[in-house]
């Protein structure tokens, strides 16, 4: 793994979260994810679950936290993407925030972006050891202007007891709640009431596992505000639109995050 982030064989793919009235053809972008993808020598993905349990078990989960934010931000400038970027956060990565805000805002603001155009999307939040100095730096990223979103609402107890700790600007919906909802009536109530709960707090629903055209026609009946899945497009690398010249720019202003890495890496 470490040979493969130092010769930079990773990309980020993108997979658009689209507005609740949007079909397949006709997508009113709202956000893209971005998905780090990191390839073997032979050029083959390595499963994306497999690298970042062996970056955690190698303590290198930190270095890879910023690698993966560093290709978001570079591919999606790259790509010339005007949407918002969610970037996905392991808690199990947690560190010094202002060391990490400098470094990422410093290389978002050489990109000409803006720190409302990045969203932190929590991941495995079964995961976070110290749940108040998660608290605490998402605190501080919000504060700084970056929004906050949490995965995977729904798929266990601890994912609900968090919204209510960290209030985050955004939930995603477990895909699997968002799979097949149309002919289950137990998903749908259970979607609908997560739904309900996050707009009476003034959170944003954005829901995952949309599929078919009668899966994204349900979430969208039941009152949510985003959706994201097949239904609308795969996760997929973005051709650059620039030249070479304004490549090298781009991959110039993303070295506070390259160097951020590699010190944690050394140390």
């Amino acid at each position: 793994m470490k040979t493969a982030v130092d010769n930079e064989t990773y990309q980020s793919w993108f997979q658009p979260i689209v507005r609740a009235y949007s079909e397949p053809g006709n997508l009113d972008v709202f956000a893209n994810e971005a998905l780090f993808r990191l390839f073997d020598n032979e050029n083959n993905m390595v499963p994306p679950n497999f690298v970042f349990n062996l970056a955690e078990q190698s303590g290198l989960l930190f270095s890879l936290d910023l690698i993966a934010r560093k290709s978001a931000v570079e591919h999606a400038a790259k790509a010339g993407l005007h949407s918002k970027i969610f970037i996905n956060f392991n808690p199990s990565s947690i560190y010094d925030p202002s060391y990490c805000l400098r470094s990422t805002a410093s290389a978002i603001s050489e990109l000409g972006f803006q720190p409302q155009d990045i969203v932190f999307e929590v991941t495995e939040t079964h995961q976070a050891r110290d749940m108040n100095h998660l608290r605490g730096i998402l605190a501080f990223y919000r504060s700084c202007g970056f929004g906050v979103a949490l995965d995977d609402i729904g798929s266990g107890w601890s994912s609900l007891s968090m919204l209510a700790q960290l209030r985050p600007d955004y939930i995603k919906i477990d895909m699997e709640l968002g799979r097949h909802i149309g002919s289950n009536q137990h998903k749908r109530n259970i979607v609908s009431h997560l739904i309900q709960l996050a707009h009476e707090n003034g959170i944003a629903v954005i829901a995952e596992g949309a599929e078919s055209q009668h899966e994204a026609q349900v979430l969208r009946e039941i009152g949510a505000d985003f959706l994201q899945g097949y239904y609308f497009a795969k996760p997929a690398a973005l051709s650059s639109r620039f030249s070479n010249n304004l490549e090298d720019e781009i991959t110039q202003g993303v070295k506070p995050l390259s160097n951020a890495a590699h010190k944690f890496d050394t140390l």
